[in-house]
């Protein structure tokens, strides 16, 4: 059975997701990456958009306006983006914003743990290489903030049916599936390393 979270996303929502779970979303999801972080963070400049209980998305989509509907978009290709680049706002965004589902590309550090863990919010991850499948998850694109930025870095605001597969990587409490991963990976490099000079200790 599908884990389906609807936004409004609580605390008490998540406290059963554990790293490694699969979750899908129902609800809004806004694209948000670099410059919409700065932008908030550095500039302390008010998000047009509430995300208290929301969830963020870091792509930079490529979306198309509708022929005879004045200011509607359609969504084309939403793949996500690097989550490391937002690494260093990360914890005083989810602070500032109330998010509480973040979607990306990759793992995040130390600094987006201790938002997850302090505040009760998840880091999760997209398959890359999905991003028209993606798109078909998007029912509407409800607005457009920032548009300034251009296409990319604006906010698009998003009503989304069963968005995922979303891998949680950062769960509530702070665990991060990508670092223990690490340790796990390590571990079985080296023992895999050991086994293998001993088979061609002849070359040195």
């Amino acid at each position: 059975m599908k884990k389906i979270l609807k936004t409004p996303v609580s605390a008490e929502d998540l406290r059963n997701i554990k790293i490694g779970d699969v979750i899908y979303l129902d609800g809004h999801i806004v694209t948000c990456r670099d410059v919409a972080h700065r932008r908030l963070i550095e500039y302390r400049r008010e998000l047009p958009v509430d995300l208290r209980g929301g969830a963020i998305l870091h792509a930079g989509p490529i979306v198309r306006k509708i022929e005879g509907r004045e200011g509607k978009y359609e969504m084309v290709s939403v793949g996500p983006t690097t989550s490391m680049r937002m690494e260093k706002f990360e914890k005083e965004f989810i602070e500032k914003t109330g998010v509480k589902i973040i979607v990306g590309k990759g793992g995040m550090g130390p600094n987006t743990e201790a938002g997850c863990r302090e505040n009760k919010a998840i880091h999760c991850v997209f398959p890359a290489g999905c991003a028209v499948i993606a798109a078909t998850t998007v029912e509407e694109i409800e607005g457009a903030y920032w548009t300034d930025l251009g296409m990319p870095e604006t906010l698009w605001v998003c009503r989304v049916k069963e968005f995922g597969p979303l891998i949680v990587s950062i769960d509530a409490a702070g665990n991060n599936l990508f670092e223990q991963n690490k340790i796990i990976f390590n571990k079985r490099k080296d023992e895999a390393l050991n086994e293998l000079y001993t088979k061609v200790k002849f070359i040195k």
